[in-house]
């Protein structure tokens, strides 16, 4: 007597309890028998552990029609009467027929689209990897969008199928991630009215599938968006509902990005203090982070993005000079794949030497920026971030000789955009 392997990988596979596959069990006896199954959480167990193994004719005609396979292809000793030829339709009848105790059995087993199960799932998350590589590299983009709804629409038609609880709640979290990377696109280039409708969307999706680390992903953008409409209170109440929440309580990680994201909103409320205070749990959070595994969306972020934002909240609180350091730290910890982060904190950097007064060093680190994403369009947001340092220098140093070269260099690269 042994644990029934190959019963305990299919239940797996479909997601499925204990009690839920005595459920099942018990439908398709009525649907068979047309009277109300007896199969228990308890039966599901001796199947499990080995003490059935060779289970009653009604048992194996349950199994095989929530299964969709013989019950000799889920771990077990077919009954004598099962043990024909199954090419041998008459006699397959009779045997169902026998166990069952109705004639209606003869219908075929199984009657519905075949389950979806994790490894559907699984296929369905693959296309996530791709559509994150495109962000880091690219930035924003309506190909990228178009992909991500794409997505989204293959795992709501998976929802049509017959599903375990366990996999639709998968389900759902999938096609919240799927429609957050189409807001996050919009909001990317600072389409920021379609990136709210789709993060509305997005939140539902959420909520169906109960999924801690998703509702993350959506209490992150939500505050991003708000942040780049200028709304100060909504991103730092968006950061504290993270940050309140029982995932970032769970994970240091996603404690100390709804942290950074608090830090963000507080710079430009005018409180340096409670900004420079939650950057420094954002950094403490951090340094607590265990290896585990986490949604590919989480891969951006890490010390080499923290840095990133430490210089953008250092800058709006006026510490240029701490501003520059973070940036610095952040370019030697962002990998170069990640080019559009790496042009964001590019400008912070050109941003923090100009407010010191380096002129011609800010303009020769913002020229970078061009050449960091070249061969692509700068997305919306970066577009904004090199008209705010156009903006300053102008207000700072209008007359100097770097000033105009710089206008010329702007006029060049905006009209190839």
């Amino acid at each position: 007597m042994g644990t029934n392997a190959v019963l305990k990988a299919r239940m797996e596979e479909l997601g499925l309890t204990q009690e839920e596959l005595a459920g099942r069990m018990n439908a398709a006896l009525a649907e068979i028998t047309g009277r109300p199954g007896d199969v228990s959480a308890r039966t599901i167990r001796n199947l499990l552990n080995g003490t059935s193994r060779r289970p009653i004719g009604r048992t194996c005609a349950a199994l095989e029609r929530v299964f969709g396979c013989a019950v000799a292809d889920l771990g077990f000793e077919a009954p004598r009467i099962m043990q024909h030829p199954q090419e041998d339709p008459v006699r397959r009848r009779a045997f169902i027929a026998s166990a069952t105790g109705t004639a209606a059995a003869a219908i075929p087993l199984v009657a519905q689209h075949r389950a979806v199960g994790m490894s559907d799932v699984a296929r369905a998350a693959s296309g996530m990897n791709a559509l994150v590589d495109a962000d880091a590299y690219r930035g924003g983009h309506a190909q990228l969008e178009r992909d991500a709804l794409q997505g989204r629409d293959a795992v709501l038609a998976l929802q049509q199928r017959n599903a375990s609880e366990r996999v639709r709640r998968a389900l759902y979290a999938l096609a919240a991630e799927y429609t957050c990377m189409a807001a996050w696109s919009c909001i990317d280039v600072r389409d920021l009215d379609q990136g709210q409708r789709y993060l509305h969307e997005a939140a539902t999706y959420v909520g169906l599938s109960q999924d801690g680390a998703t509702s993350m992903r959506v209490w992150n953008s939500l505050s991003l968006l708000a942040y780049q409409r200028g709304n100060w209170p909504e991103a730092l109440a968006a950061a504290q509902a993270a940050q309140s929440s029982r995932e970032a309580r769970r994970d240091p990680f996603f404690d100390s990005l709804s942290r950074v994201r608090m830090a963000l909103a507080y710079a430009p409320l005018g409180d340096s203090r409670s900004a420079l205070r939650a950057l420094g749990s954002a950094q403490d959070s951090l340094a607590k982070v265990d290896e585990r595994e986490r949604p590919r969306w989480t891969a951006f972020y890490g010390p080499g993005e923290l840095n990133h934002l430490g210089a953008i909240v250092q800058n709006r609180s006026g510490r240029y000079a701490h501003g520059e350091a973070m940036a610095h730290r952040a370019l030697t910890r962002i990998p170069p794949t990640y080019r559009r982060n790496r042009a964001m904190v590019t400008t912070q950097l050109a941003l923090a030497q100009l407010h010191q007064g380096d002129i011609d060093q800010a303009t020769a680190t913002a020229t970078k920026v061009f050449r960091i994403m070249d061969g692509t369009p700068l997305p919306g947001r970066l577009r904004t971030r090199i008209g705010d340092f156009h903006r300053d220098l102008f207000h700072l140093a209008p007359s100097t000789g770097p000033a105009q070269e710089w206008a010329d260099r702007m006029r060049d690269e905006w009209s190839r955009a």
